[in-house]
């Protein structure tokens, strides 16, 4: 016998464990069809949050989806070895040690100590992820940085770079002066900081006493100032444009320029142009030919050839500096105090970045963006929502040449060499690179290997096949590849998902998967972003620790929706819990009734219309769930399945047979047992992707004490239901019973009818065969709906409150049951004040300004309350007209 409640701590790491031993996990090897699904790899230094818990339960749902349809499924996961993190981490610990750094103890020592603690401290989360329920096939489990990734990385560089679409370049980098390496954009946190704008006086070099003032939030940076500029059409500098300025404190002269880049109306209208330290100046300074003059070093401090006062400084310090010498010579007009958004390092927030002029590594990728998108116009691959195709154009339509290198030590140096007159040769190997070298110089010739590495995303961009063996042409690349689905964060669709498009068209031939599924952040209950700074962060582990795998799992289906942002209350996943908890009552008063495992057994040959019904529903919601799977609806699929669970088979089905369990038809009791555990079992069948542990629990219990399981559940089949298990005339039957007691019961609720009080219910004006339904269930109306009796009648009494059901009408006699005026006024009182609420709301959404200036979630809270007001009011309101037709 089932236990009186499911105890996930107990029950989840058994199970857990039993499935891995099986094999499940495992594509089967005499399945036709394969299923491929590519974890996005989680960083090495990561621990699960909220985001990998969303997205690892959609993968896994997915997973056992399509394995329980017979499927060879390979769900790959692997790590990736986040090569600014792990070192961040690693020289972190250096440091605390007090040991010395990096650079003191040389390549080589260095990355033997990140190796391990890698060994020792990374790979953590995939732990955690076999505590959601993850159902990978960790036998194949991947690193970034194995063998046979890295020589695929390798053989991707050499072949981009012999097709000329891998080159050097010298140009702005987001740079970090802490870790002094080259950033990309997704590594860029813009971060809200109190700040000054300086508004400087710039000399005109030809016009003594006169000056044209620029602001700037970067005053350090004006020792590299190439120009002034201002918008052509600017009638306030027309006549200045082709001039030169004294730059202040240098003493250079620099022209003032006519550039559209001017706003004329912001500041005063002119700007200072330092190409080598702004994006924005860099693209003004390439159009107008101005030279680049760097100040600014790798670490951050001021250099040659800013004024001897200022070199070697650090570049704040130098801001403090630069200020007070402006002022001393009565050249800063104004400072303006500002909050104004400054780049930081996107892990720590702690380093203000630099746009920094460096040689790097570039790759060419506008030829196969093209390729990619040609990709997506014809549909090989899909992206599930609309938007998030936009998106992928909008990235793709304007893309720019990729920085590739970093300058680190973890991760895939890069396969450059360089000979001692600075010749490159890029190889494979370092033993094709020196016989590259050789032919070249006639000679055998010394060679260094460039100290970069690449940008972690270029060896995830190639996850898709690399993982699978390529170059190699492996097994396993010729049957899961092209994968099946990708499901992702829709803030990496062009740092991951639109790279590995281009890569795996360019160097396969084929798309990397067929669909994408982009899935949004997870918010908290307000809308607002989860931050451990505003304390609203809820941990997936501490979770499931008291609410177990599935509640968490099936929350986060039930609100995950395709590109769009999602709101999350643990009350939301306590109420799920509470769902499992009604799923195992149901399991075990099914086993109590001895309505447990039967086989075989044949739907189509139920009588009784009650399991007509329920067998009829099941098939509708098993048809339904499957669709909504196949199209990605995950929250579709997860309200479907509670709605079938909750309503259909606890409240209603095993409600309407338990006269039959109870009583003395052996063949009806007999039916109603083996109907209710046919529809069980597919209830368990249909939820085991969404709640894994408490399923496959039910599955194996219920079967405790009769015919064994043939299979887990993991592995049983997927109900594919006919259509024609269907019975109309039992559907029209039961639906009439259900909207009568349904309708019925809210009638009750709304006029605060005490529960414990049994009212007459009259159907008045019924046809014959409605009349003849009434009398069939009778018993069971009176039982669920609470009723003293129902009967037919011609017209309902003086005191009844009615509805219409159909062609009858249905009256409750409610005199002397409830007091009808004091019930009106409350009634009236609760309407009025829903319509106070509703007119704050109103009030709020029409003020332009508010709508303008609250945060996005904040306005759609609003409009979600009030539509939640209005539903409520509509309610009371007909009640409220109910009561007055009474009199």
């Amino acid at each position: 016998m089932l236990d009186t409640t499911f105890d996930p701590a107990a029950a989840e790491p058994r199970i857990y464990a039993a499935w891995e031993a099986s094999g499940a996990f495992a594509p089967r090897a005499e399945a036709d069809a394969s299923y491929c699904i590519m974890i996005p790899p989680p960083n090495v230094t990561g621990s699960l949050h909220i985001g990998h818990a969303l997205n690892n339960t959609l993968q896994d749902i997915l997973a056992r989806f399509e394995r329980m349809r017979g499927k060879a499924v390979l769900w790959q996961p692997g790590l990736d070895h986040a090569g600014i993190a792990t070192q961040m981490i690693v020289e972190r610990q250096l440091k605390t040690e007090g040991n010395i750094d990096r650079r003191g103890m040389g390549r080589e020592a260095f990355v033997k100590r990140v190796w391990a603690w890698k060994a020792q401290s990374g790979g953590t989360i995939l732990n955690q992820l076999r505590r959601l329920g993850a159902s990978c096939d960790w036998s194949r489990e991947r690193f970034t940085l194995d063998p046979g990734l890295s020589a695929a990385v390798r053989r991707v560089f050499a072949t981009l770079h012999r097709e000329g679409l891998i080159y050097k370049d010298k140009r702005l980098v987001n740079w970090d002066p802490v870790l002094e390496t080259a950033l990309s954009d997704l590594e860029v946190a813009a971060v809200d900081v109190k700040g000054f704008l300086w508004h400087i006086r710039y000399p005109l070099a030809d016009r003594p006493g006169e000056f044209i003032t620029v602001a700037t939030t970067r005053p350090e940076t004006m020792l590299g100032d190439s120009a002034v500029a201002v918008h052509p059409d600017d009638e306030r500098y027309r006549s200045l444009i082709g001039q030169d300025v004294i730059l202040p404190l240098s003493g250079r002269r620099i022209p003032i320029i006519a550039d559209a880049y001017a706003d004329p109306e912001k500041g005063s209208g002119a700007v200072k142009i330092t190409p080598a330290h702004d994006f924005n100046d860099f693209d003004v300074g390439k159009r107008h030919g101005l030279p680049l003059h760097q100040v600014i070093d790798l670490k951050g401090r001021i250099c040659a050839p800013a004024p001897a006062p200022f070199l070697g400084m650090e570049r704040f310090k130098a801001r403090e500096a630069i200020v007070a010498a402006l002022e001393e010579r009565g050249l800063l007009a104004q400072i303006e105090p500002i909050v104004h958004a400054v780049p930081h390092d996107e892990k720590s927030k702690l380093v203000v970045l630099e746009p920094m002029l460096t040689e790097q590594w570039y790759c060419n990728v506008k030829p196969l963006a093209e390729r990619a998108m040609q990709a997506v116009r014809e549909g090989r691959t899909q992206f599930v929502s609309e938007q998030s195709e936009k998106t992928f154009f909008h990235w793709m339509e304007t893309i720019q040449p990729w920085c590739v290198s970093r300058q680190l030590w973890w991760g895939h140096q890069i396969p450059a060499w360089y000979g001692p007159d600075g010749q490159v040769f890029v190889a494979e190997t370092e033993e094709a690179a020196a016989a590259a070298a050789k032919a070249h110089y006639g000679k055998p010739t010394v060679l260094r290997q460039d100290e970069d590495v690449l940008d972690t995303w270029f060896s995830s961009a190639l996850w898709p096949f690399s993982t699978l063996g390529w170059p190699d042409d492996t097994a396993e690349l010729k049957r899961f590849y092209p994968t099946s689905a990708l499901i992702t964060g829709h803030d990496i669709i062009f740092f991951w998902v639109a790279r590995m498009m281009m890569m795996g068209l360019h160097l396969t031939g084929d798309v990397p998967f067929k669909h994408v599924y982009l899935h949004g952040l997870v918010r908290d209950p307000t809308g607002a972003k989860m931050s451990k700074t505003k304390g609203n962060v809820l941990d997936p582990l501490d979770l499931i620790a008291r609410y177990g795998a599935d509640a968490v799992r099936f929350t986060l289906a039930s609100v995950a929706s395709p590109g769009r942002d999602m709101k999350l209350a643990e009350q939301r996943i306590e109420g799920f819990r509470n769902f499992g908890t009604k799923l195992w009552n149901a399991a075990r008063f099914c086993q109590m009734n001895e309505c447990a495992f039967w086989e075989p057994f044949d739907p189509a040959a139920v009588r009784q219309t009650v399991n007509c019904w329920i067998i009829g529903e099941t098939q509708k919601v098993a048809s339904l769930v499957t669709a909504e799977l196949d199209a990605f609806r995950f929250n579709d699929a997860a309200s479907a399945l509670y709605r079938f669970v909750w309503n259909v088979f606890c409240d209603q089905y095993l409600e309407f047979i338990k006269p039959m369990l109870n009583g003395d038809d052996q063949a009806a009791k007999t039916e109603a047992r083996r109907t209710a555990a046919w529809t069980l079992d597919r209830i368990l069948t249909l939820l085991h992707p969404f709640m894994p542990f408490i399923t496959e629990e039910l599955w194996e219990r219920l079967a405790d004490h009769g015919p064994k399981r043939a299979n887990r559940l993991i592995v049983e089949a997927w109900p594919n239901l006919p259509d024609s298990l269907r019975n109309t005339d039992a559907e029209a039957e039961i639906d009439w019973i259900n909207r009568l007691i349904s309708e019925t019961r809210s009638m009750r609720a709304e006029l605060n009818v005490p529960p414990a009080a049994r009212v007459p219910l009259l159907l008045c004006g019924a046809s014959q065969e409605t009349s003849t339904r009434l009398e069939r269930y009778q018993d069971l109306i009176d039982r669920m709906a609470r009723l003293e009796y129902s009967t037919s009648a011609e017209a309902p009494p003086p005191g009844s409150v009615t509805f219409v059901l159909d062609e009858a009408v249905v009256a409750l006699p409610l005199e002397g049951v409830v007091d009808i005026g004091a019930e009106s006024e409350r009634l009236a009182k609760e309407v009025a004040r829903i319509d106070a609420e509703i007119a704050k709301i109103d009030a709020k959404l029409s003020n332009a300004e508010f709508v303008r200036k609250a945060p996005d979630e904040v306005v759609e809270e609003q409009r979600e309350r009030r539509a939640d007001y209005a539903a409520e009011r509509d309610k009371l309101a007909l009640a409220l007209n109910r009561l007055k037709a009474i009199g």
